[in-house]
């Protein structure tokens, strides 16, 4: 992925992740800047597989329409035990909204699941957006080594019911 930003005048849309979207979501995944350096082993050899998707909710975020555009971001919602699994957006479409989007989205899908809260490990680079889209910190994840060696913070997506 280059350093372009992302433009464009057409809406994002959020649709439900396909099977055929797996090499699309990995490259996603691996290719994030969060993920350079010290973070690199949290995605070595990550994969996004057809089985992940066809036994999560998967959503992904697109550009351009529902059929052509290009996949922006996405995230996945496990229900049992309820937990934001994966959020990604692609660091050319960073800081335009689509991270937000995709937790009002989640928000909505765990809300008509009947979920009153919803958990997620927060990567350290990712702690201060988990804050501004209204998760609240919980507690901390420790060290997994050696592909996670150090300490994340755990947060909570309290959904109210409408």
């Amino acid at each position: 992925m280059g350093s372009r930003a992302y433009r464009s005048s057409r809406p994002v849309s959020i649709r439900r992740a396909v099977v055929r979207d797996s090499t699309r979501l990995t490259r996603l995944v691996r290719a994030s800047g969060a993920y350079k350096g010290q973070y690199a082993s949290a995605v070595a050899g990550y994969r996004v597989g057809p089985d992940y998707i066809e036994a999560h909710r998967v959503f992904a975020a697109v550009g351009g329409g529902e059929s052509e555009g290009r996949v922006l971001g996405f995230y996945s919602l496990v229900l049992a035990p309820p937990e934001l699994d994966l959020l990604f957006v692609a660091d050319e479409a960073q800081g335009r909204g689509i991270g937000r989007l995709l937790v009002a989205h989640m928000r909505a899908e765990a809300r008509a699941a009947g979920l009153d809260r919803v958990k997620v490990v927060s990567h350290l680079p990712a702690e201060n957006f988990y804050r501004r889209v209204g998760a609240v910190r919980t507690g901390t994840v420790l060290a997994n080594p050696p592909a996670v060696p150090w300490d994340r913070p755990e947060f909570e997506f309290r959904i109210p019911s409408e």
